[in-house]
């Protein structure tokens, strides 16, 4: 049995309306100022003056950092911090995407710590407490509610950096499924399709572990059972809480086991096309499980036993092939790309984007290993 070390660090708050107890959550830390991370957007839905009101109920004062982009930048964490440092906040929320909780992080090793973002790409860089996080996301994608890394990108050489500390982990992560009602269907799919590639990847890696397996299973029975409802019924709030759920056991299973060579051959496509990191890993996942198949074939029909008999769900039997095939439905039904070719990417290009992939951290935690040559290859077939 792989060894493992778990401790869950994250209070979950569940349900419907749940956002409505921010105020009240946070006066149990005993905040007295609160600076709220999030983007325009998130704001234009209305759910950050329901947070405001929540938090001023409880005399907490607060401010609002409302620019934080999709893929943030170490722009946007400095921006960040220009307001923190007058406002000096007890409390950092995170509300939105992924993008906006990892931007709280990012604000958070910053202000904490001290020195810039680069100084924390890693595991373990944080050299002081940092303050307490509340989570409220409105997306079911990255499951950043429940780790301890943010995904900061360089803004002079986009390098995508992961930094990672256990201080960074939210104390307390709230599950809305209404704030996911208000998403753009394309949002959607690209979270959805994001989710369920966490629950696939993070099923074999190689640090994959008891904890982690527990957490994947959990997730992928959530997310590819409920993902075409979302997209067909968007005010479906009880599939839309399964997503919101799945995606959170998803990130779960990240920060016990690791991702792999489909998010390193992903981080190259965003960079270098600005491909939406949904499409990216949605569009690659396929092929790395058909790539990864040829050797662990047993783990994937594993994973697909957990939904044996389910409505529109693939035989076991069909393993890495017919899971692939799935998974390609899925990113078709979400009205996304299956090819490279149909995302504007040069096939003379491949070769510069495989060398880029190969220099992923994620690729090393791929169950087969993976090579420059070996990750081309893969490039090669998803054109």
């Amino acid at each position: 049995m792989q060894p493992f070390d778990f401790e869950l660090k994250t209070r979950m708050v569940s349900g419907s309306d749940s956002i409505l107890r921010v105020g009240e959550l946070a006066a149990e830390l005993g905040t007295k100022k609160a600076m709220v991370v999030t983007d325009k957007g998130i704001v234009a839905a209305g759910h950050v003056a329901i947070a405001l009101e929540s938090l001023q109920k409880q005399n907490i004062e607060t401010v609002v950092f409302d620019g934080a982009h999709e893929n943030p930048t170490t722009k946007d964490v400095d921006a960040g911090m220009e307001i923190a440092r007058s406002f000096e906040p007890d409390l950092l929320i995170g509300l939105g995407g992924g993008s906006s909780m990892d931007c709280a992080k990012g604000v958070n090793f910053v202000y904490s710590c001290g020195g810039q973002m680069q100084d924390y790409w890693g595991v373990g860089k944080a050299t002081k407490p940092m303050l307490p996080m509340i989570a409220i996301p409105t997306t079911a994608g990255t499951g950043s509610e429940m780790q301890s890394f943010a995904l900061i990108s360089d803004a002079e050489t986009h390098v995508k950096m992961a930094c990672g500390d256990k201080k960074a982990s939210c104390r307390i992560a709230i599950l809305d499924p209404k704030l996911t009602v208000t998403q753009p269907e394309a949002v959607t799919a690209l979270t959805g399709i994001d989710a369920i590639s966490h629950a696939v990847e993070t099923w074999v890696t190689k640090k994959r572990n008891p904890v982690s397996l527990l957490y994947s299973r959990e997730a992928w029975k959530l997310l590819a059972t409920n993902f075409s409802t979302v997209l067909q019924q968007p005010d479906n709030v009880e599939a839309r809480a399964a997503m919101q759920l799945g995606a959170a056991w998803a990130g779960l299973a990240i920060e016990n086991s690791m991702l792999g060579a489909s998010h390193a051959l992903a981080n190259p496509l965003t960079a270098t096309y600005d491909t939406a990191h949904g499409q990216a890993v949605g569009l690659m996942l396929p092929h790395v499980v058909r790539f990864n198949g040829e050797q662990f074939d047993p783990w994937y029909r594993e994973l697909l036993l957990s939904t044996a008999g389910v409505d529109g769900m693939p035989d076991p039997a069909s393993g890495a092939r017919g899971l692939a095939d799935f998974l390609t439905s899925l990113v078709e039904t979400a009205k996304l790309a299956t090819q490279l070719s149909g995302c504007g990417v040069e096939k003379e290009k491949l070769p510069q984007l495989a060398e880029g992939a190969a220099k992923q951290w994620t690729g090393t935690f791929n169950p087969r290993d993976v090579d420059q040559e070996s990750l081309l290859s893969v490039y090669e077939s998803a054109w």
